[in-house]
């Protein structure tokens, strides 16, 4: 069967079309019909991620697809439309543990259930169980308008919070729209000075920041008191040295937010972030953004989206 695969640590120039044995072992048989990718997924091709793959490693974690066949106390059956998380997504047929499983509601397409997992349980992880975030507060997002900032957006509209996204492009401005932001601002432009403007002075409550770099000392700035700034990664790529005078003065707080590392300290962590995505698509609360549909060979050519930053809403890999 055909997967996507990387054999040195060169970007998204290594990944290659390759041939693997089929999946044998225990877990759900799934055919797979999309395949998510994210910005680890590129980390990952440059051997710059917290968690390292021995060469030559099959690239993704995220997919959407049919069950074939199942063992009977899994809870799925043979036809299931489902969405999931395993190492080496990217394969025509993988076995994932059915506790690594969702189903997909009707209403959402299989590129939209390749983009059901990984970004919500960081936004959730983010949002609900480190930021404390409360219906009412305000956040503000930055990278609103790609795969993990529509997802923020919308878990942060269904906890009951104003959003105002924080954009870079026209194209992200509509998927920041699409995913139901309050307002949206252009990262090129004055957007503490809009987000203090649109909250009448105060701040905001919470920062979700994926970004890092030189945004900083404006997003400590736009926090209200008592506000927090949660860092989830660096997109940017420098790692910002926090003054923490600044913290100190306005009674703010910095709050790391590493899916993984909750994943192996809490337990049930995995159930229970699942089964909070299981609900909130059945009930319509969240349906991913698909930005752009790239065939399997064209795998590099989503990676570099994602290396340039060009990309908005999820990046999905189709199988025909």
């Amino acid at each position: 069967m055909r997967v996507l695969e990387v054999a040195e640590l060169s970007g998204p120039d290594a990944v290659r079309l390759g041939e693997r044995p089929e999946p044998e072992g225990a877990g759900v048989r799934v055919a797979v019909r999309a395949i998510g990718l994210s910005f680890p997924d590129l980390l990952r091709s440059r051997g710059e991620y917290q968690d390292r793959s021995a060469l030559p490693y099959v690239v993704g974690q995220e997919l959407s697809g049919e069950v074939i066949d199942a063992p009977a106390d899994s809870g799925f059956k043979s036809g299931d439309r489902v969405a999931g998380m395993t190492s080496g997504a990217a394969a025509e047929r993988v076995l994932v543990d059915p506790s690594s499983l969702v189903r997909l509601p009707d209403s959402i397409t299989h590129e939209q259930g390749a983009g059901a997992i990984f970004n919500y349980q960081t936004a959730i992880v983010a949002l609900e169980i480190r930021g404390r975030l409360q219906a009412g507060e305000v956040v503000l997002a930055h990278g609103a308008g790609g795969g993990t900032g529509t997802a923020v957006v919308q878990v942060a509209k269904a906890l009951g919070a104003r959003v105002i996204g924080v954009v870079s492009s026209d194209e992200k401005v509509e998927a920041a729209r699409q995913a139901g932001a309050d307002e949206i601002v252009r990262s090129d432009g004055a957007w503490k000075d809009a987000a203090l403007e649109l909250t009448g002075g105060r701040g905001v409550d919470l920062v979700f920041d994926p970004v890092g770099g030189d945004r900083m000392l404006d997003t400590i700035r736009a926090l209200a008191t008592f506000g927090r700034w949660v860092i989830i990664g660096f997109t940017g790529g420098s790692i910002p040295q926090v003054p923490t005078n600044r913290l100190l003065l306005k009674n703010v707080e910095v709050v790391g937010s590493y899916l993984g590392g909750y994943m192996n300290s809490v337990p049930d962590g995995r159930a229970r972030l699942l089964a909070r995505i299981q609900a909130m698509l059945q009930d319509g609360s969240i349906a991913p953004i698909v930005g752009s549909t790239f065939p399997m060979e064209g795998a590099a050519d989503a990676l570099r989206a994602l290396a340039e930053r060009r990309a908005w809403g999820k990046v999905v890999i189709t199988l025909t």
